[in-house]
């Protein structure tokens, strides 16, 4: 079976090294020639933990090729994935569908027999309607089914996620597309990963309700550590007893500054927007992405108020700035607000993170990145721990504080121990503890 993935981003490199793995002929295309050539040198554009030594082991095996030239790619292929991106349109937060749109036109055009075209990007419901007309007008002589298969990949732990998911996707309208898709899905089918099989519309759906509900539970929380606040509860202990009921479940109850990444936000925006153009508003998800952004900015005020309300002068320390840990992802990272707002207040800021690339790229020119955690404390009023690496976890406090020059220390991920870092002189503060 010959497999053609379009697009060599997060998707549809990280999906098509684990297709090859599955013992499938994968080819990704891309139009960046530079990527397409750093891939064949064995240089990921992405961090993903294990990404580069899968690449390398099915380069080798020969099961997996790179290329720029998509009618070679196409050409005889049995299923195309298009894994190309759909970036919030500005304007209206809309789902930008143009890359999709203009790849599956590309595709029908080159294909040289039937095949089946699969939708990997998450796209509003509906989209796939849409590129089966274009599909239909472009090649009404060739049988090219649609399909759409979702992908539920987390940064950090993607390839586990493939070869190990919670459930597979499928949305598709004969049986044809179905029986390519579980040919092509075998290998877990066989260790009884559950397989729903669903209309089109349907698997859409599936992806923008999922994300959008996580994103509702992170900010349930995350307001329930608010009130924790308030009260004087501890939102650790509110957030264990919610989740023993098998009903809510302990994921995604982790209060913090608010959820970023590739997904959560672009997805329940245009959830939002697809659903009112609708007349079915989901005030739920609409009033999540409204908490959320005013979240990020009032972490910032955090920051601020445990400085004595002024951060004139003052030098804050920030660990970690990707979105979450074991990524470089910077896309609404809360410390894209954070930050700028400490630099507006007249705080200096130097950061630590284990993997700064994009993040050197999109922040303020004013911040000083640094090779260490307790490079980044040296000389601090301030540390602030923006995103849990699983490092921050074993510093030394000690060392820790004999590098500051002050005692603030804000734990936005709630990742120390508050009594114990009190005890060393710290001016303890965190995410609904007392």
């Amino acid at each position: 079976m010959k497999v053609t993935m379009i697009g060599a981003g997060y998707v549809g490199l990280v999906s098509g090294a684990c297709f090859a793995a599955f013992g499938t002929d994968v080819v990704v295309v891309d139009v960046e020639p530079a990527k397409i050539e750093a891939l064949k040198q064995g240089r990921m554009p992405i961090y993903e933990p294990g990404l580069d030594n899968l690449v390398a082991e099915n380069v080798s095996d020969g099961r997996l090729t790179f290329t720029t030239d998509l009618k070679s790619a196409v050409a005889g292929a049995d299923a195309v994935f298009l894994a190309v991106g759909t970036p919030t349109r500005r304007g209206d937060g809309h789902a930008d569908l143009s890359y999709v749109y203009a790849a599956a036109r590309q595709v029908a055009e080159a294909a040289t027999g039937p095949l089946v075209l699969v939708t990997k990007s998450t796209v509003p419901v509906g989209t796939g309607r849409e590129v089966q007309a274009i599909v239909r007008e472009a090649r009404p002589d060739l049988a090219i089914d649609v399909a759409s298969n979702p992908e539920f990949l987390r940064e950090g732990s993607a390839i586990g996620d493939f070869m190990r998911p919670d459930r597979v996707v499928i949305g598709a309208e004969n049986e044809r597309a179905f029986a390519q898709l579980k040919r092509l899905y075998r290998p877990l089918y066989l260790i009884e990963t559950p397989i729903v099989a669903t209309s089109i519309e349907s698997a859409e759906l599936i992806k923008y309700a999922a994300n959008s509900f996580l994103a509702v539970k992170i900010t349930f929380i995350n307001q329930m550590a608010d009130l924790c606040e308030k009260a004087g509860a501890d939102v650790h202990d509110v957030a264990r007893g919610m989740g023993l009921d098998g009903r809510i479940g302990r994921k995604f109850l982790h209060a913090g500054p608010g959820y970023g990444g590739s997904c959560f936000p672009k997805d329940t925006l245009a959830l939002a927007r697809t659903a009112q153009e609708l007349g079915a508003p989901v005030t739920i998800v609409e009033q999540a992405v409204v908490a959320n952004e005013a979240r990020k900015a009032a972490m910032a005020d955090r920051v601020i108020s445990a400085l004595g309300g002024d951060a004139k002068g003052k030098v804050v320390a920030i660990l970690g700035v990707t979105f979450k840990p074991e990524t470089d992802d910077m896309r609404d990272a809360p410390s894209l607000v954070i930050i700028p707002k400490l630099l507006e207040a007249g705080a200096k800021v130097q950061a630590y993170d284990p993997q700064p690339h994009y993040a050197r790229q999109v922040l303020p020119d004013a911040v000083s990145f640094v090779e260490t955690a307790i490079g980044a404390a040296h000389g601090a009023d301030a540390v602030v721990l923006l995103t849990e690496w699983n490092e921050f976890r074993a510093i030394d406090p000690k060392k820790l504080k004999l590098a500051m020059a002050g005692t603030v220390l804000c734990d936005l991920r709630n990742v120390f121990d508050p009594v114990l870092m009190r005890e060393c002189g710290f001016q303890y503060s965190s995410i609904g503890r007392m």
